[in-house]
């Protein structure tokens, strides 16, 4: 007998052996030249924010770095100015009060409204979720007369009690839609469980479903509450300019027209401003980025 043929396998020459590390390096240098071009204008802002009047004018801010022990090119004197002479403190505080109610109660709203949409059958819920959805679309600049109008005859117009409505009405179908594509991707098994233990929807929705929730629950919070610091829009519109309730962003834009040219304190209100919403993304850009993955993929 004879043997069988062996097959010859031919294998393709392979390249020449890099690190794992080496693979992804262009990937890692890209991310770091992207964050030092966000970086660069921050830093510049920090250091102009911090300087003479007359140094500014004079050298650029990089300058100052070249010594940066020399402290005579240093001075708080502007952040002291910006905030008890030009009434950023008061504004500081305006914003917080603006904002944390602004952040709770449409979350709070919307997570009730969106267990509602995903495991309560009722007559009209598909046009209601439908109708949520679509004032995605309308521009709030649309809205703004119409409802100044009603304020103005609520007495509402300069008071903090209507911009906590203002911001809540417009901050309500995106976190009822954000919070609704949670929610409803829930295991089932759960909500069938709590009713054959006969649980209220009420138990269910704070035992079970809330903290399911916090990922989501914490990502839309960042979302709203940078959002609601930063606007200058609804906060012109509904507050005005009355030092007593301005808050940062109208603050800044009143620093602009009354100091013009004066960088070394246009800069120091700006950090001011920027320095809050700052500090919660950094700390808390993870919790913003899981939450908003969270539900994206469906297990």
């Amino acid at each position: 007998m004879t043997a069988p043929a062996q097959t010859v396998r031919t294998m393709a020459p392979r390249g020449p052996w890099r690190p794992a590390w080496l693979n992804r390096a262009p990937l890692r240098f890209a991310v770091i030249g992207i964050c030092v071009i966000w970086f660069i204008p921050t830093l510049g802002l920090l250091v102009s924010s911090v300087r003479p009047g007359q140094d500014i004018t004079v050298t650029g801010w990089w300058s100052a770095l070249l010594n940066p022990f020399n402290l005579s090119q240093w001075t708080l004197n502007n952040y002291s100015q910006v905030i008890n002479s030009d009434g950023m403190g008061n504004a500081f505080l305006n914003s917080l009060i603006v904002t944390i109610p602004s952040t709770v109660i449409p979350i709070t709203m919307a997570a009730f409204a969106a267990y509602a949409f995903a495991w309560i059958r009722f007559p009209g819920r598909g046009i209601l979720f439908t109708i949520v959805v679509g004032l995605l679309v309308v521009p709030i600049q649309m809205s703004l007369i119409p409802i100044l109008q009603v304020y103005s005859q609520l007495h509402l117009q300069g008071t903090f009690l209507g911009i906590w409505l203002a911001h809540t009405a417009f901050g309500l179908p995106l976190a009822i839609f954000l919070l609704y594509n949670f929610i409803s991707q829930l295991p089932k098994d759960l909500f069938e469980s709590a009713a054959i233990d006969g649980a209220s929807h009420f138990q269910v929705f704070t035992r079970i479903v809330l903290p399911l929730s916090v990922p989501a629950l914490g990502a839309f919070a960042i979302f709203q509450f940078l959002w609601v610091w930063n606007d200058l829009l609804v906060a012109l519109v509904f507050l005005g300019i009355n030092s007593s309730v301005v808050v940062m962003p109208t603050a800044l834009s009143l620093l602009v027209g009354s100091h013009q040219e004066q960088w070394h304190i246009l800069t120091a209100g700006a950090f001011v401003t920027m320095l809050v919403p700052m500090v919660v993304f950094l700390i808390l850009q993870r919790s913003f980025i899981r939450g908003l993955l969270a539900g994206s993929v469906k297990s």
